[in-house]
Parts: C-alpha cells; structure tokens; sequence
C-alpha cells in the first residue's frame, strides 16, 4: 500500500493523500487561550503535504483543561481564534481536523475553575491531590459541551472533530475499570463504563447533523491497553472499537508510541496491536496507526498493518516536510536538530529540551 495516493472517507471527502499530522500538545497559546502566531505558523508549516493536521486537544468545559498554554474552544468568544487555525491548515491544502477532549482527572488544578478537579470517580489527581466523581447532572454538561464544541468548530471552518478518548483523559477514564468505580448508569459492566464515550460520540454526530452536512468528519482516537491491573485491556478495546465502528464516525484512530507494539493484555496471540484492531473493524471506518514512523522504510512496514492512514507526530517536528521529500525521492533527517528552523514554538521547544527529545502529548 502506498500512502501517497488521494484516500475517500465513506462520507465523500478525499484525501489528496493518507498521511495526517498527530495532534501534539503545544504549550503555546496566548494568555488568554487563543491562538498564538507562533502557532499558526507551526500548522502552516506542516499542512503542505500531509492530507489532514489534526490539532492538539482542545478543552471542550472551564474544568477540562489539561496544560498551560493550550488553546480552548470552550465558548463561542474563542471561534476566531479557532478560525485561525483552519484557515492555516488550510492554507497548505490540508484538511483540518479540531481534537476535542476533557482533561479529567488529567486536569491541571490551578487551571480549572476553583481548583475542582473531576474524573469519573473518586480518585487521585494527576498533581496527586484527589479528584471528584462526576454527578449524572454534570455528565450530561459534558456531554453537551463536546456537541457545543463541534458547533463551533463547524463556525469555525473546520473540516472535522476528532473526539479525544485517549492518553488517559476523561473519556479514557470512564471505560477503564481502573478510574471507573462507579455503581450506577456509567459504570460497573464493560457496557456501562462504554456508555458515556458512545453518549459523547451521538452527540457529536447529533450536532454535525444539525450545523454541517455529511462531510465533516468525525473520528475518534482511543488508547488500546492500560498497565494497571484494573485497567482497559485488548478485549475490552476491542468491544469498544467494534461499537464505535457502527456509532457513525469517520475514522478511528489508535494512539501508540510504536506501530510494532504487540497485545500485553489480551486473550489471544499477542501479536501486532493495529492488526488486531484493524481485523475488528472489518473496513466499516478507516483506521488510523501511528508510532515512530521516521523513514519511509518505517511507513512501509507500517502499511504491513493495514490501517487505512497513517499519522506523524514527531517525524513532522523533526522534519516538517517529511511527505513532500519523501513523494520526491529525498533524504528525510529522522532525529531532532536543535539547531534547525523547524517552525516550532517556543513554549514547545524549551519542553522538549527540558524532556531531552520527549514531548508530551505524542503517543
């Protein structure tokens, strides 16, 4: 499979080709939460060869923001901002897709509205202080929030949301049984702790519905496995993906630091998780693979997956014009250059030499 072709999602919308930018964590909005020309610049620069950029994780409620610097969607006073960056993206020819989330227990404490912090249940906080269980009332909040969050999305110019149900953030917390110790509607049986992803997901599409037309796309990125004893295994993944595959998204998407990564939690051959999953959706949605893919000897052997596209995280922030070299014949450099102009941000910069090559928010 060559990744370089135009792709056509189910709802008509091609592609010019299968690659997509990862959302990766910035650091670098403005004050307020708009969006910094440091920013636009850095989607600008990235959406010439790429076929969709999706965005870092934008807070959809006060309480779901999850770092400094991020930019937020949150009222319809941030639409401009978020205008912004569509018409960057979209500058370079690229599709631009707004990722959507809620923090969650994730959340930084000083950051949200009194310092409340909430998760699915009672638990501990990311910063180790506790975090609240959620009531039924403001489930619901949220709920609406991530529909009222698409609305403006579309506002904005927007080609697409992508719903954020990974890296251990609220909607991840609600299906893992590990964050999820709730007895009521939401959680308990692997179907309620489902209930709240698949309530956001219909919302979404209700929205879409309502303010857009067939063509915006919606998808939805998931994490496949969590290390805790209580926590999401491949089984449970796979009864989630198969629901979401019929839930009327346009594409899933797995967040992994490796594409080679195999199944750890899981009762079958522990073999290659994009391949697992890939056979579960059956070619009812695209899926996306992502994970250390640098050189195109890496993308070829990803293809031996067979997800549908593939993202870029850090080999975009390495090498901004990674698919027009790579469409050329070129040498692509596959380890960071401090020293090169790579249109990053500063915020996002002095992060990743503070994490010696890390960042954050890439899996």
């Amino acid at each position: 499979m060559t990744y370089l072709t135009p792709f056509t999602f189910n709802n008509g919308v091609t592609l010019r080709n299968r690659y997509v930018m990862a959302p990766m964590t910035t650091y670098s909005a403005n004050a307020d939460d708009t969006v910094s020309d440091e920013e636009i610049a850095y989607y600008k620069e990235r959406s010439y060869g790429v076929g969709a950029v999706v965005t870092a994780c934008t807070y959809v409620i006060a309480n779901g923001k999850g770092f400094p610097g991020q930019i937020a969607a949150h009222t319809d006073a941030y639409i401009p901002s978020l205008s912004k960056i569509a018409s960057a993206i979209h500058e370079g020819g690229s599709k631009a897709i707004l990722q959507i989330y809620h923090g969650g227990r994730q959340a930084v404490r000083e950051l949200v509205p009194n310092g409340d912090v909430v998760s699915a249940s009672d638990t501990v906080a990311a910063d180790g202080g506790s975090a609240r269980a959620l009531t039924i009332d403001e489930i619901h909040d949220i709920i609406q929030a991530f529909g009222e969050t698409t609305r403006r999305a579309i506002e904005a110019g927007f080609d697409g949301v992508e719903i954020h149900g990974a890296n251990t953030y609220l909607l991840q917390q609600f299906f893992s049984g590990f964050t999820n110790q709730r007895n009521d509607v939401y959680g308990g049986s692997v179907e309620k702790r489902m209930r709240f992803p698949l309530e956001v997901v219909a919302e979404v599409n209700r929205v879409k519905a309502r303010y857009a037309d067939k063509q915006f796309i919606v998808g939805y990125r998931f994490s496949p496995e969590e290390p805790e004893e209580q926590g999401i295994t491949m089984d449970e993944t796979i009864q989630l993906v198969d629901r979401l595959a019929d839930a009327g998204l346009d594409y899933l998407h797995i967040s992994l630091g490796d594409f080679r990564a195999n199944a750890r939690r899981y009762s079958g051959e522990k073999e290659n998780r994009i391949q697992i999953l890939h056979r579960v959706i059956r070619g009812r949605v695209p899926f996306i693979g992502v994970g250390s893919i640098y050189s195109k000897q890496d993308a070829q052997q990803a293809s031996e997956t067979g997800a549908e596209l593939l993202a870029l995280g850090r080999e975009l922030l390495i090498e901004p014009h990674w698919v027009e070299k790579i469409a050329a014949g070129e040498e692509v450099i596959t380890e960071m250059d401090m020293t090169r102009d790579n249109v990053i941000p500063g915020p996002l910069m002095d992060m990743m030499k503070l994490r010696q090559g890390w960042v954050p928010g890439v899996k």
